[in-house]
């Protein structure tokens, strides 16, 4: 396929049937993934391509495909299990967290478990308190999971395929609300290595830090800004398991100010060990202290009002960091 203009559902869609294709050890489980298409429709098609016996659909038991899913990694497949909505991971948490991110180590290194866990999160399209978590930073204290985190089509692709020909446990975290979205597409352009950051808009003023549908959210904030005078950086983090921390500190100590914009409670989030590692890298080179938003430290809001009101704005972005840069 030539250079395109594809959605982010699509290419993630696209990342999955390239790798099946590639390597009959890929196999896919998951509720509604099969005939139906998948709760999103982002494995539309694979099931007519595939068959059962590569796409599997699984009863509502997120404690038992998952568990299936190790197993299969452990015997030599490479399995991605799909979680409809990224909050049910706390259904299989022992799983996730206790089998498949341990094995490596308690194998000492002799049984690798390629596992990729395709989660769809996020807020904005009124799925209320129990359906609307990123899980972003749920997995962050837990040695031996990767965690990556696509904001646009291109690195949906990139990611996905980097995720499955990876030989430890990856959680693959989309967002229901960029599904719809479109954006450039290659698919034989270059490989993401996870781990890697991506500055998504040069600025020497202020760095705005983001993941998934944040990342364009601070990208409005930075035209905001520029209509002011105010020339914003903009860091797709891509990759919070490993973190591109020498991408971060490059850009503080270029623009001398930090804002970190995640789809979660700061507490405990990703943004107060980004800005930790920051202070500790570049203090001298800050010219204000970092300032991190988030949600409010309350569940996600059912009414439409509210939940809009709880995600960082481009205008709220762009009014905390106008102030940081005075």
């Amino acid at each position: 396929m030539a250079s395109a203009e594809l959605t982010y559902r699509e290419a993630i869609r696209y990342a999955l049937r390239d790798a099946m294709r590639a390597d009959g050890r890929v196999l896919l489980l998951g509720e509604d993934i099969g005939a139906a298409g998948g709760p999103f429709k982002v494995t539309d098609g694979l099931f007519a391509e595939f068959g059962a016996d590569r796409v599997m659909d699984t009863p509502i038991a997120e404690t038992g495909f998952v568990g299936a899913a190790v197993g299969l990694a452990l015997a030599g497949y490479r399995p991605v299990a799909e979680l409809m909505f990224a909050d049910f991971a706390a259904v299989a948490w022992d799983q996730i967290v206790n089998q498949a991110a341990k094995y490596r180590y308690l194998s000492a290194g002799q049984m690798p478990l390629p596992l990729v866990i395709r989660c769809g999160g996020g807020a904005g399209a009124r799925f209320a308190a129990q359906h609307s978590q990123t899980t972003e930073s749920w997995y962050l204290s837990v040695p031996g999971l990767k965690v990556v985190a696509p904001s646009n089509p291109q690195d949906a692709y990139a990611l996905l395929r980097a995720a499955i020909d990876d030989p430890d446990p990856v959680v693959y975290i989309e967002h229901k609300l960029l599904y719809p979205a479109k954006g450039p597409f290659q698919p034989d352009g270059d490989r993401v290595r996870i781990g890697s950051a991506r500055v998504a808009r040069a600025g020497r003023d202020v760095t705005l830090v983001a993941t998934l549908a944040m990342v364009p959210r601070a990208l409005s904030a930075a035209e905001h800004l520029a209509a002011d005078g105010v020339d914003a950086e903009v860091i797709d983090l891509r990759s919070l398991a490993p973190l591109d921390l020498p991408a971060v500190v490059e850009s503080v100590r270029r623009t001398g100010r930090l804002v970190t914009i995640e789809e979660q409670s700061v507490s405990g989030g990703w943004g107060g060990n980004l800005v930790a590692e920051v202070v500790a890298r570049a203090f001298d080179d800050l010219d204000a202290p970092p300032a991190r938003l988030g949600l409010p430290e309350a569940p996600v809001p059912f009414s439409p009002v509210l939940e809009d009101a709880a995600l960082p704005s481009p205008e709220r972005i762009a009014e905390v960091a106008r102030r940081m840069v005075g």
